[in-house]
């Protein structure tokens, strides 16, 4: 890439003008972690969390965030989506967080599916914060995209 697409001409931020880029069908899937103590996690399983159901609340949060990412990141174009789920499932050392977003736009839905990864682990972070601070998110990431110019992408597995 030889341009910065996000810089003009005087060195200054700039939104991409997609104006001329054809809608396209765009899906991304984004991934968090979070790790937390066996206490905590033998308390979600039990549903003896303080603040009630860290996952379903979390659920809920990502898809609201990913509905308002233009909102949260400045250079991010806002996109009629057409689905978000988000997932959570329970495991030995904590939260698995995966969220789908999807859209038939100019531009591609991968910050979307990454905002709505990350409020969703934040707020499991909240919903658990009383139980155990050490709470820690991580692995943030893109798993994988489809659709638009650069192509598509998917994270390989772990080795």
């Amino acid at each position: 890439m030889s341009e910065l697409t996000h810089i003009d001409q005087q060195g200054r931020a700039r939104m991409v003008d997609t104006t001329e880029k054809p809608d396209t069908a765009r899906r991304a899937i984004a991934s968090a972690r979070v790790l937390m103590s066996a206490e905590t996690v033998a308390a979600i399983r039990n549903h003896t969390t303080p603040k009630g159901d860290p996952l379903e609340t979390a659920r809920l949060a990502g898809i609201v965030a990913a509905k308002r990412t233009a909102e949260l990141i400045p250079l991010c174009h806002p996109l009629p989506l057409t689905h978000v789920e988000v997932r959570a499932e329970l495991q030995d050392r904590g939260v698995y967080l995966e969220a789908e977003v999807t859209t038939r736009a100019q531009t591609g839905v991968e910050m979307e599916a990454l905002t709505a990864v990350s409020v969703a682990a934040l707020t499991v972070y909240d919903m658990c914060k009383a139980l155990d601070k050490a709470i820690t998110i991580t692995d943030i990431r893109l798993e994988s995209k489809t659709g638009g110019k650069s192509g598509d992408y998917q994270r390989e597995a772990n080795p």
